[in-house]
Order: C-alpha cells, then structure tokens, then sequence
C-alpha cells in the first residue's frame, strides 16, 4: 500500500477546504492500494521558515521543522487540497514546502484545489507547479478544481460532491497510485545545493 498524505492547506480558522479534504481523504481511504492520513496545516502551525541552514542540508534545528520532517518523510505520495488567494497560492503551503528539501523528492502529488469564484482555483495549481518541479516533486497531470465552494458544503458542515467532482478526484488518485508505483523509492540526498542558505 501506498503511504498517502492528503494535507489541508488553509491555515484560517474557518475554512471551506476542510470539508473538502475530509472528503478527499475518505474516498482515498476507501482505495486498496492507499494507507491514507489527512494533516491540517493549521494544526501543523509551522512559523515562516527560520532554519539557520538550508533545508537541503538536512540539518534541522527546530522541534517543528524536525516534526513536520517526520510527517512528509513518512509518506510516499501526496494529494495538496488548497485554496486559491488573490488569483495565486497560498503563503502558508509555499511555506511547508520550502522547510523541507529531500523529503519532497521524487514523490508524487495530486493536486486539488478550490475557490468561491468560477476558476475553482485552476491558476493556482499552474502557478505552484514550477515550486513543485524545483523541490523534486511530481504533480499527477490530472488535477481537480471546485468552483462554488461554499455553495457545495452541507448544512451539516461535510462537502458535498457532484458525479463530476468525484469522477475528476478518482482520476487524480488514479494518477497518484500510477505515479507512486513508477517511481519506486525515493532518491537519496544528493547535497545539490547544499552550500546555499536560506535568504
């Protein structure tokens, strides 16, 4: 089985995109090639980057940096549930990526993301690629975007999916399962970039 990790990437207190990835996480659980855990970034509460060196280095000084180390290395693939702000993506998910380096590499990521307007968040996901790419992660082609988010979560607080929407989320895990079973075990460190530090 494959270790999934379906991170929720708003960090506001009151925020759509739960239910979304509750339910995103619930329909990966139900798949037999995946072992499936949902991470809040919220509760993960990582500060702005402030390691001393660069997280190529590995070389981790803070608790959260060390924990948040631990969630992401554990897993083998990803699904990113995320909003879009402003037309881009958020400060908080650009923040968890950049904490970590090799734990990122060569995993695969599905990408999911929502809005209040009619993009569905669609030009974030091509705006967080090139992020993806330089830290060594391999987004899945297909992608999800949900317009209308409000509009689609329940009185009683759950999303509620249209025939569509599910269809499109099966295509990205479908993805994702492909991709993790391709690209085998991850790449050791190789200390590329090593010298840099964080600016």
């Amino acid at each position: 089985m494959h270790r999934l990790l379906v991170l929720s990437a708003s960090t506001r207190s009151v925020s759509a995109g739960r239910p979304l990835a509750v339910w995103l996480a619930g329909l990966a659980g139900r798949r037999p090639e995946f072992d499936t855990s949902l991470v809040d970034l919220r509760s993960v509460a990582l500060p702005f980057l402030d390691e001393p060196e660069h997280p190529a280095e590995g070389r981790y000084v803070h608790r959260h940096t060390k924990e948040w180390s631990a969630v992401v290395g554990a897993a083998d693939c990803f699904v990113f549930v995320m909003p879009m702000y402003n037309g881009g993506f958020s400060a908080p998910l650009k923040n968890a990526i950049d904490h970590l380096h090799a734990e990122w590499r060569g995993k695969p990521v599905g990408l999911v993301s929502y809005s209040a307007g009619t993009s569905g968040g669609a030009p974030a996901i091509e705006m967080l690629r090139p992020v993806l790419g330089r830290v060594g992660l391999l987004p899945a082609e297909e992608t999800l975007s949900v317009p209308g988010i409000e509009e689609r979560i329940g009185p009683d607080g759950t999303f509620r999916a249209t025939p569509a929407c599910a269809g499109a989320a099966g295509s990205v895990l479908d993805a994702v399962a492909a991709l993790t079973r391709a690209a085998g075990p991850a790449d050791e460190p190789s200390g590329e970039q090593s010298a840099r530090q964080p600016v």
